[in-house]
């Protein structure tokens, strides 16, 4: 691929959350993988070196602030820090998965905001453009006062189910209120109606389901949401469309969590099939028979080009996105 010119080539660099996502993207791009790398020493402090010029370059960060977040968060920190002080022109932060996206208010006294506290520091570290896909919290996007790029995995997921022709009798399903717009544009996508589900949550990650919106009966219902952590929630969503009379069910999300008991409560579940991306990624014993994984790479490829040739992105979020072929 062409840079822009001589004197602001591109680089990508990938640091430990997710190599095979960046690798991907670096495949899509067309673009290698800059060398760097990422030490421990014996007290566990992290040590990078970069280890190539980057004076002058638009360089471009992959990392999901995945389990182990802190360290992952401390990995991207660094490392922006030392892009900065080698003299890149601009540091892009590409952020598949966007953690403490869920501590995004107060939702009672004295708790902190700290999706917030990550935009700062962030932005404090040298960051000058994040690039995310569906933050749990699209307000998130107001805690930076630097450009944000928003994908959506919509498009991706819409799809995987048009593909294999899953949209005929469907209706979609927001596993709350708060994902509706998110049920909204897949139902666009897939020309379906949506149903939603209202819940009451008594503590975090417990919930419990207590009224479906919407017509469900004999029909294949496909639940979306943007990520799926201990699976409470999409187990009992699933349970009770079921229960009213749902001809099957389909789950999909962008972001497989996947902590605590979920692969159990997933195998377990009524969900016939569970379509996730790979913003995370997924160990081994996180992967289910009845789980499909779809790539973001091509998304986010065609993404970063657009941003470093000054393209807008805008087209990624309202058309369908095709995957490309592995």
């Amino acid at each position: 691929m062409s840079t822009k010119n001589a004197e602001c080539p591109m680089k990508i660099f990938a640091l430990n959350s997710n190599k095979p996502l960046a690798e991907k993207i670096s495949h899509y791009m067309g673009v290698p993988l800059g060398k760097c790398s990422v030490n421990r020493f014996s007290d566990g402090e992290i040590q990078i070196n970069i280890e190539e010029s980057i004076r002058g370059s638009e360089v471009f960060v992959i990392q999901s602030t995945s389990a182990p977040v802190n360290d992952n968060l401390m990995e991207l920190l660094i490392m922006i820090d030392a892009l900065r002080r080698a003299s890149a022109q601009t540091i892009n932060v590409v952020m598949p998965y966007y953690g403490y996206a869920r501590q995004d208010r107060k939702a009672r006294s004295r708790e902190p905001i700290t999706a917030k506290l990550v935009a700062n520091m962030l932005e404090k570290a040298g960051a000058h453009r994040i690039i995310a896909m569906d933050l749990h919290a699209v307000q998130i996007q107001g805690f930076f006062d630097i450009p944000v790029d928003h994908l959506l995995g919509a498009p991706l997921i819409a799809d995987y189910f048009l593909e294999n022709q899953l949209d005929q009798g469907a209706v979609v399903v927001s596993p709350d209120h708060g994902g509706v717009v998110r049920a909204r544009r897949l139902a666009e996508f897939l020309k379906a109606p949506i149903a939603i589900i209202d819940k009451r949550r008594p503590r975090p990650n417990v919930s419990e389901v207590m009224n479906i919106i919407g017509d469900v009966r004999n029909k294949r219902a496909i639940i979306i949401d943007d990520m799926i952590d201990t699976a409470g929630t999409i187990s009992l969503a699933a349970q009770a469309l079921m229960e009213a009379g749902a001809s099957e069910v389909y789950a999909s999300c962008t972001h497989p969590v996947l902590s605590g008991p979920a692969i159990e409560r997933l195998q377990a579940s009524a969900i016939k099939k569970l379509v996730v991306t790979d913003t995370i990624q997924l160990s081994d014993d996180k992967k289910l028979d009845k789980m499909v994984e779809i790539s973001v790479a091509p998304l986010m490829a065609d993404a970063i080009k657009r941003i470093y040739h000054n393209e807008p992105v805008s087209p990624l979020f309202n058309n369908r996105f095709k995957r490309h072929p592995a």
